[in-house]
């Protein structure tokens, strides 16, 4: 057996942490890839579960290693996905989601065209505005450079195979859903999950 990869990327403020975490929970044999970052722990975070915090001097020194199967910089923090983690998780049959900007997915495209490509919007920018103040953790300065990147990012939508208005969290959550349950009955997948009984009912 082995997996799929999926990259999600969305606009700070759409909701694509809160969706991967109902994903998460939702689909059996999926796993969430674990960044590291250069960015500070924010209140509520957990290191291991939500990234693994580094400095930039370990960033660095990994990065010259070519440990990251993406990495990218994002309001003057680093972030990077672990190569060798994401191929043991897919040689082992899971699939695994990262959860990285449109510049990440980018990258994962190049070196895993095979991966799938997901972009989350929000249902109006008036909404992602209220989203993002309805936080807490940002000061004001920050969400209007928040809300000044957001129209660049969201432009990548098209870059992506597939794309989700999270307008209502459960119809969100469940077409994601579908969109795992879709890519594990593609002829690729099952050629390789079922190759012994393709073989039987052909010989």
């Amino acid at each position: 057996m082995s997996g799929t990869l999926f990259t999600l990327s969305a606009p700070s403020g759409a909701g694509k942490t809160s969706l991967v975490r109902e994903l998460i929970a939702r689909v059996d044999d999926l796993v969430l890839s674990v960044s590291h970052t250069t960015r500070p722990m924010r209140k509520g975070e957990v290191e291991g579960r939500d990234y693994h915090f580094i400095d930039q001097a370990q960033f660095v020194d990994m990065l010259g290693r070519a440990e990251f199967l993406e990495h990218a910089q994002v309001f003057g923090n680093y972030y990077g996905t672990s190569h060798q983690w994401v191929r043991e998780q897919l040689r082992n049959g899971k699939d695994v989601i990262l959860e990285i900007d449109w510049q990440g997915a980018e990258q994962v495209r190049r070196l895993m065209p095979e991966s799938h490509g997901i972009f989350v919007l929000p249902p109006s920018r008036s909404e992602l505005e209220s989203r993002l103040q309805g936080r807490g953790q940002d000061s004001a300065e920050v969400i209007a450079r928040r809300l000044a990147e957001a129209q660049a990012e969201m432009s990548h939508y098209a870059e992506a195979d597939y794309l989700v208005i999270n307008d209502d969290f459960e119809i969100a959550s469940r077409q994601l859903q579908y969109i795992v349950s879709a890519s594990r009955l593609t002829v690729a997948r099952q050629s390789v999950d079922h190759a012994q009984l393709l073989t039987e009912l052909l010989a």
